[in-house]
């Protein structure tokens, strides 16, 4: 295993001395060997997609494998109570996990973290509860600014490790950073926040899905990919009329056999 990679104790440090942390969201083993490759402090990679090749591929990176609700597990398994969530935990650790993302309940979260599981929560625009928010910015009002520092020491009283900031107010994201032993891993949360935590494909800009205010482009690699994508459509196209015209296989993709030796193979078989 990779003992050169950072533990928890390597994280709070960080945050004590005000080190900046950065961190991805990635997909892919390509991905996660290049975040590897490039020193990137922390990865989040979803359970469906965190095998022992992801941990390798991940290498020195710190690794928070997200548990979220529903089938996003092997076979499908849902996480619902707290022995799902453990059970999903401890899985996942056995592969190599350092911590876990779970923006379930308070009970659930307690449970993971009584069994010294470094848990991370959510505070802000939180996606699993977005009905109860829509997709905007949260803490912008008193009220909810001093909801969200509540949650934030709920979190802490009952052992979370941290907590990813989602789009919360600069001041607001200041203030609960400086204020809480939470790791905080911001995305649209300021320059105050303990980590920066963007989706790779916003880095590299090959996303189809909405691009965040708080996104930023390194890499313009979706007119690439697209082109790469056009080119193998069409290798498979002119693949398939091949077959279909009868132009493929030729002679050289055979393998041939010597006129004496098909005689004996007929003669051996004959009647």
């Amino acid at each position: 295993m990779y003992h050169n990679r950072p533990h928890v104790e390597d994280i709070r440090a960080m945050k004590k001395r005000g080190e900046k942390i950065s961190m991805l969201y990635v997909t892919t083993l390509e991905e996660a060997a290049a975040a590897n490759e490039a020193g990137i402090h922390m990865l989040s990679i979803e359970r469906k997609y965190w095998t022992p090749e992801m941990r390798e591929a991940a290498g020195s990176c710190f690794v928070q494998v997200g548990l979220p609700y529903g089938p996003h597990g092997p076979a499908g398994a849902k996480l619902v109570t707290s022995e799902d969530y453990l059970r999903a935990a401890f899985e996942a650790g056995a592969i190599g996990a350092d911590c876990y993302y779970c923006a379930a309940s308070y009970d659930i979260q307690k449970a993971m973290a009584d069994n010294h599981l470094a848990v991370v929560g959510h505070i802000g625009l939180i996606p699993s509860y977005i009905t109860w928010t829509g997709w905007r910015a949260v803490g912008k009002t008193g009220d909810e600014a001093a909801a969200l520092y509540a949650h934030a020491k709920k979190m802490e009283e009952i052992g979370v490790f941290g907590a990813e900031l989602e789009v919360v107010p600069d001041r607001v994201a200041k203030h609960l950073t400086e204020n809480s032993s939470l790791i905080m891993l911001g995305m649209g949360a300021s320059k105050y926040a303990d980590a920066q935590y963007l989706f790779t494909e916003d880095v590299c800009s090959y996303g189809v899905n909405h691009k965040p205010r708080h996104g930023k482009v390194y890499a313009d690699l979706g007119a690439k990919m697209k082109e790469l994508q056009d080119a193998r459509i069409q290798a498979f196209k002119d693949f398939k009329s091949d077959v279909d015209t009868g132009g493929y296989p030729e002679a050289c993709h055979s393998v041939p056999i010597k006129d004496v030796e098909y005689d004996a193979f007929l003669k051996s078989i004959e009647d």
